[in-house]
């Protein structure tokens, strides 16, 4: 009998500290699917397991396996100061009893106590990471260098290091969490029989998104996934999200499944920029605590619920779009002037 070829090629034969658990539940949101005008579900990997959860846990599980396979005993990772990645690399690396270094990059302006004290930079420290600085907050090659010289330094002292790249140029293995996430929302989807689904999707360093797209296309899935912008114009990160999805197809040994015409971004809830609250943003915060008691953060998931109902209500009605909340609850904290003013001012 002829076996025929896994179409997600070598992912199940790669390293993985497995960490998800069972898969984050895919939930409707009634309430606020009547506030958007359509209809609005939502994948939850804000619940993984681990430090308050968030889709950098399905990310981590290849990066710590290949770390545990190279026999690393120290994880370095560089990252915004709110940065959820590096929160949960503490976490993971606190778990499986290894070193940890977080490089905080300067992405946000006039960032104040508060946001450099609180939520997930608190949380690194509780976690045992040793936190460094870095100046800019655009200069991910930069930035990849200087974590590289704090290795070389751990080198020096007799201590086996794993890096956690930033910028392009390097093997996306975060990416193939979220190909083996859309195995995981394509048998959710099934079984839930929604017939036109939609997905939303934070669009960042793009692995979240590509990983998702990679893998619904080589299953054969043509579900539409919208990218919503929360670090550059959609002109800037449409390139890098090809350049992705090719390296994730590279990954798998497997032919590129996805299409000029599958990327598919919007930057409309991007201003004034990473980090920063816009009045969509605010709106999708109110709504998503008053209608369905669901924390959203400033910086990806209110964003990206801003994208996504903007969607449903735009949308056909056959139309089901999926949330995919990515976490951050941490992040909550350190914009706890403004939270505050939304919950003040929120209908």
């Amino acid at each position: 009998m002829t076996i025929a070829p896994d179409p997600l090629g070598t992912l199940d034969r790669r390293p993985r500290a497995d960490l998800s658990g069972p898969p984050s539940p895919l939930e409707p949101l009634p309430r606020l699917s009547a506030a958007a005008g359509g209809r609005l579900w939502a994948k939850r990997d804000d619940l993984l397991p681990i430090a308050m959860g968030g889709n950098k846990v399905r990310q981590l599980e290849f990066y710590f396996g290949a770390a545990l396979a190279e026999g690393a005993d120290t994880v370095l990772i560089t990252g915004a100061v709110q940065s959820n990645y590096c929160r949960l690399t503490a976490a993971i690396a606190a778990k499986l009893g290894l070193g940890c270094h977080i490089q905080a990059e300067e992405r946000v302006p006039d960032a104040d106590a508060t946001y450099r004290g609180s939520g997930n930079m608190l949380l690194q420290r509780l976690l045992g990471a040793t936190v460094h600085s870095y100046p800019e907050g655009e200069d991910e090659a930069g930035a990849d260098a200087a974590l590289n010289a704090i290795a070389e330094g751990l080198r020096a002292e007799g201590r086996r290091p794993y890096v956690i790249p930033l910028g392009p140029g390097h093997a996306p293995l975060g990416a193939l969490g979220y190909v083996r996430a859309a195995r995981e929302l394509a048998a959710q989807i099934d079984a839930a029989g929604i017939a036109a689904p939609h997905v939303a999707v934070a669009s960042g360093s793009g692995a979240t998104h590509a990983g998702l797209l990679t893998g619904l296309r080589a299953l054969g899935r043509a579900i539409p996934v919208t990218g919503v912008c929360v670090r550059r114009p959609a002109v800037a990160q449409a390139p890098r999200l090809a350049a992705r999805c090719a390296e994730i197809a590279a990954l798998l040994e497997i032919d590129n499944p996805v299409a000029e015409g599958d990327i598919r971004l919007t930057d409309r809830f991007l201003a004034p920029g990473y980090g920063r609250l816009n009045l969509p943003t605010e709106r999708a915060i109110a709504l998503a605590a008053r209608q369905e008691g669901m924390l959203t953060d400033p910086v990806y998931t209110a964003k990206t619920l801003a994208g996504a109902i903007n969607l449903a209500g735009t949308s056909s009605p056959e139309t089901t779009v999926i949330f995919l909340h990515t976490g951050g609850t941490p992040g909550l904290f350190a914009y706890a002037p403004e939270i505050a003013r939304i919950a003040e001012t929120a209908p």
